[in-house]
């Protein structure tokens, strides 16, 4: 894993993999929240700074590289538009609470830890692609770029995998 190389022993040539992976798609994420080009290039420039000079922070228990790197970038386009004085995105939305609700807080928690487990009884091949499709951003056509699989089986293992999830998280919902 690129970020774990990163966070251990400082590896450039893992970081640099881990920007090319993450800029393009954190860039297409920042324009369709309404800001341009120039700006989302720096935006992007800056979140991957941040990742680099705060790898030591990532916690893989706690979360997920792109969503560790997401939220930094969120957080980021915040600060942007707050010193623009601009309304923020409702994509980018969040609440005005100074401190969360702590069962709100428990209850994601939980949710999270069973999305986690449900995930973790996926088959390795059907949590790969999900992963790559879900938490990458990545279409089937970057999964097949990236692996080498036909299109067909990465779509059955999505589809396949997902129907699994659905199984296991069936409930949660209702909880």
């Amino acid at each position: 894993m690129w970020m774990l190389a990163v966070r251990d022993n400082r590896d450039r040539v893992a970081f640099g993999r881990l920007f090319d992976h993450f800029a393009p798609r954190l860039k297409a994420v920042v324009l369709r929240s309404g800001s341009g080009d120039g700006q989302a290039e720096e935006i992007v420039q800056e979140v991957m700074l941040t990742v680099w000079r705060k790898a030591a922070q990532f916690d893989p228990e706690r979360a997920q590289v792109s969503s560790w790197i997401y939220q930094i970038a969120r957080n980021r386009q915040i600060d942007v538009l707050r010193k623009e004085n601009r309304p923020v995105p409702e994509e980018l939305g969040y609440e005005a609470e100074a401190e969360p609700d702590a069962s709100r807080v428990v209850a994601v928690e939980q949710e999270s830890g069973k999305l986690r487990a449900a995930l973790g009884a996926l088959t390795p091949e059907q949590r790969m692609v999900i992963e790559k499709a879900y938490f990458g951003e990545m279409t089937h056509q970057d999964i097949r770029d990236d692996t080498g699989l036909p299109l067909g089986t990465i779509k059955s293992r999505i589809r396949l995998g997902l129907e699994r999830l659905r199984h296991e998280l069936k409930g949660l919902r209702d909880e």
